[in-house]
């Protein structure tokens, strides 16, 4: 019995620490190269998430984070990026990193000027 109740606590403990980063939104969900695009969800902050990519299921590309909290990750297409629909990746920090493919798609549209772009970047 004993042996059942550490076993069932150690699960829960495993459990909640493999919890996945939560996404809620991504705003804008399209942009050109250089467009700056938001993040929003929960456990986003630095100590939880290492990096971000773009990732048209061939190649990932890390993306230039601009500013991250525990609710928020803001960053920059990159202009490696080629026009297309791309899937959010997140790499988790710590000793055993994972990557987590994110149910969140962005657009990027053809070159041009970028829709939004950081206040510190003209």
């Amino acid at each position: 019995m004993l042996k059942n109740i550490v076993r069932c606590s150690l699960f829960l403990i495993l459990a909640a620490s493999l919890q996945a980063q939560m996404l809620d939104a991504v705003r804008p969900d399209s942009g050109k190269i250089g467009s700056v695009l938001r993040i929003r969800g929960n456990d986003l902050g630095k100590a939880k998430i290492d990096s971000v990519y773009l990732s048209d299921q061939t190649l990932d590309m890390m993306v230039k984070v601009l500013n991250q909290t525990d609710n928020l990750i803001e960053f920059r297409i990159p202009p490696s990026v080629k026009p297309g629909k791309f899937q959010l990746v997140l790499k988790t920090a710590g000793k055993e990193p994972r990557i987590l493919e994110q149910p969140f798609f962005i657009k990027v549209d053809e070159s041009g000027e970028a829709g939004e772009v950081a206040a510190g970047s003209k």
